[in-house]
């Protein structure tokens, strides 16, 4: 039975992963320190014989006993509202959390998937976004905790790729949502079906001519597994091509939801990406992947998921 470690793996992104590796018949590692992820998410695992929670902060330094093939580090603080709240702790995670993990791949002789993010495209000035593509970040930006973090992550992890033989793989992932987002985290899913159907107003940023592309979440962890198991060393973006202008997302979310609830603007924060889409063609060449949850069909697991938790 491989043995794999996923850090974060109370997050959102990080409890799929969970469940996925013990599908495929891993032993999981679950590791996090709950500031941003939740042991609710994990809850229905944690009585499993083949699967162990350990409570640590992967900025500092990782021991863990026993044979190990697989790392999944997926900690990190993943939204504005988070790293904009704790930006020290992001950074350290991003460069510190990311050598540990490198430390423990190395000496375990594992193979190393590092959750990197469409954020080290910055505001982008090539649209669509492919893996080429440098970037175009605000280092000194209020942004720039999360975005830089991430860039150096990505360095780092190629460091040991080429100096020590550490066999790693680097995911850039791009807008994913789906159940167990947390409703405050401050993305525009959750905090858009959070106001739909609370009746409130949704909040749109700028004038709303700003795009994203969705991706649901079950299809964002088959491409990432697919990727762990392909021989791909470089980045690669994982994500959806169906691209959104953040008003008509806004529109969609009030009529899945059925709501009576009206649009408002506000002023768009600094930094934030005008455009938002990748390049996926690496993605469906090197890993056959291919996004298979409609954008409808995912928003309305979505929503009824967020109803469920308002009733209990």
């Amino acid at each position: 039975m491989p043995r794999t470690l996923i850090t974060g793996g109370a997050g959102f992104l990080g409890s799929h992963l969970c469940e996925r590796f013990l599908a495929e018949g891993h032993e999981v590692v679950c590791m996090d320190n709950l500031i941003t992820g939740n042991k609710k998410n994990i809850e229905h695992l944690l009585e499993r014989d083949d699967f162990e929670f350990v409570l640590h902060d992967v900025s500092k330094h990782i021991e863990l006993e026993g044979p190990l093939d697989y790392i999944m580090h997926f900690a990190s603080p993943a939204s504005p509202i988070d790293y904009l709240k704790i930006p020290i702790p992001t950074l350290k995670v991003g460069s510190l959390g990311t050598h540990n993990a490198l430390g423990l791949a190395m000496s375990k002789g594992a193979r190393l998937l590092l959750a990197s993010t469409s954020e080290v495209y910055g505001d982008p000035q090539v649209h669509p976004q492919p893996e080429e593509y440098w970037g175009n970040v605000n280092p000194v930006g209020p942004r720039g905790c999360y975005d830089e973090a991430k860039r150096f992550a990505e360095a780092i992890t190629m460091a040991y790729h080429r100096h020590h033989g550490v066999e790693t793989r680097i995911v850039r992932i791009f807008n994913t949502y789906g159940p167990r987002m947390r409703l405050d985290d401050g993305r525009v899913v959750p905090a858009f079906v959070d106001q739909a159907l609370k009746g409130r107003p949704l909040t749109v940023f700028g004038d709303g001519s700003q795009t994203r592309s969705f991706c649901y979440c079950s299809d964002l962890i088959d491409g990432i597994y697919r990727l762990l198991m392909s021989d791909e060393v470089m980045p690669t973006n994982i994500g959806t091509e169906f691209e959104y202008t953040i008003l008509d997302f806004a529109k969609l979310i009030i009529e899945l939801t059925g709501s009576q609830s009206e649009i408002i603007y506000k002023e768009l924060p600094q930094d934030d990406p005008k455009t938002r889409r990748p390049d996926t063609a690496k993605a469906r060449r090197v890993l056959g992947w291919e996004p298979q949850v409609p954008i409808k069909e995912g928003l309305r697991r979505t929503i009824e998921h967020f109803k469920n938790c308002a009733v209990t």
